[in-house]
């Protein structure tokens, strides 16, 4: 049995701003962010197919939401911003925030077409969980509708190890959700970490961007247990 005698609780997230080679993610704040962000998921309806609210067809009515999401400290929500091109693409959350269990939650993920299968949007995702473990947190979740299948794979594709399906777990725009849960452990996390910075180096892409490895074979390995849909 692990002994936990001297474990103590990690801190809540708070005003850190993450910011690596590719990305930077920047405590969501409605007057710097919201506008830029409607411009970029504007006309890109699919992306709130999965997520309980949304799409929002005015920019009053977006600012007004990342207002309302911006005071809460649970989901703690940061926008996502490609260094490259300088423009904000995306959302994502803490959720679910647990320091005394050592539980944390990534959702609440909104990848617009400019940031989506981008060297920043996994860079984003690396920030997050780096930033959980390092402050001493245990566990790190991942839950999606069981039938987002493009969840699914980028749960596994980052090395979280499947977990099961809670059938019927909710209902979401009238409709039934089962939800998938996928998570990774302090114990995955180094090995995990060296996926990661072995992924995002830039000597793994050639001179056209193409990556030389894949992240998903870099964290097989660690994955205590694969998605059997995948």
């Amino acid at each position: 049995m692990q002994d936990l005698s001297h474990w103590q609780a990690p801190p809540s997230p708070g005003s850190d701003i993450l910011e690596g080679r590719y990305a930077r993610l920047e405590p969501l704040a409605a007057e710097a962010h919201a506008a830029l962000l409607f411009r970029a998921f504007e006309g890109h309806d699919a992306v709130w197919d999965f997520l309980p609210y949304g799409p929002f067809h005015s920019a009053a009515a977006y600012h007004r939401w990342v207002k309302d999401m911006a005071a809460q400290r649970d989901p703690h929500f940061f926008a996502i911003k490609d260094v490259k091109t300088g423009q904000y693409g995306g959302v994502a959350s803490y959720l679910r925030i647990y320091p005394e269990r050592g539980s944390i939650e990534l959702g609440h993920i909104n990848l617009s077409p400019i940031l989506q299968r981008t060297r920043a949007a996994t860079e984003a995702f690396y920030l997050m969980m780096e930033w959980v473990f390092d402050q001493g947190y245990r566990r790190f979740e991942w839950k999606c509708d069981a039938g987002n299948l493009g969840s699914r794979r980028a749960a596994q594709r980052l090395g979280l190890s499947y977990e099961g399906v809670f059938r019927q777990h909710m209902v979401v725009k009238g409709r039934n959700r089962d939800t998938a849960w996928f998570a990774a452990t302090d114990q995955d996390w180094p090995a995990l970490r060296e996926a990661f910075q072995v992924w995002l180096n830039p000597v793994n892409f050639d001179a056209q961007g193409q990556q030389k490895e894949a992240l998903a074979d870099l964290t097989r390995l660690v994955r205590v247990a694969s998605d059997p849909l995948l």
